[in-house]
């Protein structure tokens, strides 16, 4: 029992269920999934489906904590990417040719991806600060953003696009599988390589890793480069699901949700450390976390702080040295070594020649 709560993810699994069983109560039919016209509904799909996009986000963010770094601008770059791919498909004279969609996604994940190599040269070649670099572009990529789109909200009314974010696959929900396929393949090259042991050990101590001969401010570079590629195609999920582009509110402090998940799935801040698995379910959390401020009627205003008092306790709950002065000291004491025992030294023990 002791190794299973001593786990890495046993905390963040278990505040998951006990959300998920707090819906229960107030939703009898909450774990209920039903099949209509091939497809299924539910509580449960749906917090995977609207979960989809922030696990994307946290998936590049977990890569850029592990080496000891932070992106801020992954919001901004989810409204970049919507704003292209939206600008470029309102421009098309039938919305609904697939080549026009397809070079509309390659476009914007192209900008997204050009935009977190930029967060990377900032931070591995000219030497600025991962939270001053990327808080650059967390504020002028709006602006951006609101210059692709001339100030406006574009809608657009194209199927083939409609699919990334509100299409179905195999009774699924199509955002559901394109995060759950992109967090395989980033778990499978990370750890069937050595690529997630050198992200480690860049985290741990850059400088140690770049004498070692690590590569240390390439694989910096590459990890924002991912960032900003997840970002994009949550961008183009986010924007898809409601067919416009909105270069003020889309992906508007995901950011921070994407931070929450990271800490909830025990990846540490400092770097040198992450996991993936923690980080989907850390974004779960989160998502749930939504999902029960709904349920439960917690009035709008007060959202915010039911978060935040959620994930503060998250937080300590994973905390050993929270856990061991607040239950240690109701756990079972230690009896001392009885006089003449075998743990205790005898001073007069003799030495054998």
């Amino acid at each position: 029992m002791t190794a299973v709560t001593r786990h890495r993810l046993f905390w963040p699994v278990l505040v998951l269920v006990v959300l998920l069983l707090g819906n229960l109560i107030e939703k009898p039919d909450f774990f209920v999934i039903r099949m209509q016209d091939g497809h299924l509904y539910g509580s449960l799909i749906d917090i995977l489906r609207f979960g989809a996009p922030l696990m994307l986000v946290a998936l590049g963010m977990t890569l850029v904590i592990a080496t000891g770094g932070i992106d801020l601008s992954v919001g901004s770059v989810v409204s970049i990417a919507g704003a292209v791919a939206c600008l470029h498909i309102s421009r098309q004279s039938d919305q609904n040719a697939v080549s026009g969609v397809l070079l509309a996604v390659a476009m914007a994940l192209g900008v997204a991806l050009l935009f977190g190599a930029f967060n990377g040269v900032m931070v591995s070649r000219i030497g600025i600060q991962p939270i001053i670099a990327t808080l650059i572009l967390m504020v002028a990529g709006r602006g951006v953003a609101q210059l692709i789109m001339d100030g406006q909200i574009i809608t657009i009314n194209s199927a083939p696009y409609k699919w990334i974010g509100a299409g179905w696959l195999f009774t699924l929900p199509a955002a559901v599988l394109i995060a759950l396929t992109m967090v395989a393949v980033t778990a499978l090259v990370m750890r069937r390589s050595a690529l997630g042991l050198l992200l480690e050990s860049v985290g741990g101590n850059a400088e140690a890793s770049r004498l070692v001969g690590i590569r240390a401010r390439s694989l910096v570079l590459l990890v924002y480069a991912i960032s900003g590629l997840c970002a994009g195609l949550a961008g183009l999920m986010i924007s898809s699901n409601v067919s416009s582009a909105d270069g003020n509110n889309a992906g508007l402090l995901i950011e921070l949700d994407a931070i929450l998940a990271v800490v909830i799935g025990g990846t540490a801040l400092t770097g040198g450390r992450f996991s993936i698995g923690g980080t989907v379910i850390g974004a779960l959390v989160i998502q749930t976390l939504s999902t029960t401020v709904y349920t439960l009627g917690v009035p709008p205003e007060t959202t915010l702080i039911f978060k935040a008092v959620v994930v503060t306790v998250v937080c300590l709950l994973q905390s050993p040295a929270f856990r061991s002065k607040v239950f240690g000291r109701w756990g079972p004491r230690r009896t001392p070594p009885a006089s003449g025992s075998p743990s205790e030294p005898t001073t007069n023990a003799k030495v054998p020649a």
